[in-house]
């Protein structure tokens, strides 16, 4: 016999393996202005709709091994790679945070920025469709159910919400003028709604990651590539990473710190 808990689990991985599908139809429909709700999924290639047998999470790809079923085109390995990652995360995040009103709103954020990781690495725009409503949501969930991710015995209140909104648009809009466009407004409002879950210190966090990451992509794409230094590169999959690392491991990244990184 399966333990409660454990269903609690494996309901949390399928909940994510249906949000990304989901998460595939926003990928594709957002940027080209398309609804996410109808018409229903069909194949990029020969626009039949797909049955809901062929629509099963990861299971369907490896049944069809990877082809539509009507023409035979292949279908795209990050379909069932979205899934996958958003169907491992949200068990992550039962595993952090508990059985809480505030996980369900971590899985909603979860899945925001893996949208947004794809469609800016795709066409180098972060939705308004996202962020916008998802800084007001987000000061919302802060002041009413979300505890300070690196404090968790703490609420996180609707001042440090506040507080972090501000922080992370304040910061991304300097940038972004000091910059003279080298930063978007899609990270200045990315940024303000991440501020928004994550706080102040969530922000400062998530950009010292996100450069880490950005740097080292960066230098790799110059030396083994052959791109230029001035390439464009997408920051908003490194500023999603980053804000997922903090939610996850804010917490100890100040244990780390209070215990040795004062002592540098």
């Amino acid at each position: 016999m399966i333990p409660g808990g454990v269903w609690l689990y494996i309901f949390s991985a399928l909940l994510g393996l249906i949000t990304g599908s989901f998460a595939n139809v926003c990928i594709y429909r957002l940027p080209r202005g398309k609804s996410v709700v109808r018409p229903a999924s069909r194949c990029p290639s020969c626009q039949t709709p797909i049955k809901p047998w062929d629509n099963i999470p990861v299971f369907s790809y490896l049944v069809l091994r990877g082809r539509c079923r009507a023409c035979g085109e292949p279908i795209a390995a990050r379909y069932p790679g979205v899934e996958a990652l958003n169907g491992a995360l949200y068990p992550l995040a039962l595993y952090k945070f508990g059985a809480t009103a505030a996980t369900l709103f971590y899985f909603v954020f979860i899945t925001a920025l893996i949208v947004i990781t794809f469609i800016d690495y795709d066409f180098q725009i972060i939705p308004d469709e996202i962020t916008l409503p998802g800084i007001p949501v987000g000061i919302l969930a802060g002041w009413l159910i979300l505890p300070d991710p690196f404090y968790r015995v703490l609420d996180m209140g609707v001042a440090v919400s506040l507080i972090g909104a501000a922080t992370g648009f304040a910061l991304y809009y300097a940038i972004a003028f000091v910059s003279r466009g080298g930063m978007g407004g899609g990270d200045i409002k990315m940024m303000a709604m991440a501020g928004a879950v994550l706080g102040w210190k969530g922000v400062l966090l998530t950009t010292f990651i996100a450069s880490l990451m950005g740097s080292a992509v960066g230098i790799y794409l110059v030396i083994f590539k052959g791109k230029g230094r001035k390439s464009k590169i997408p920051f908003g999959p490194f500023l999603a990473a980053g804000a997922l690392l903090s939610l996850f491991y804010g917490q100890e990244f100040v244990f780390w710190y209070l215990r040795y990184g004062q002592h540098w």
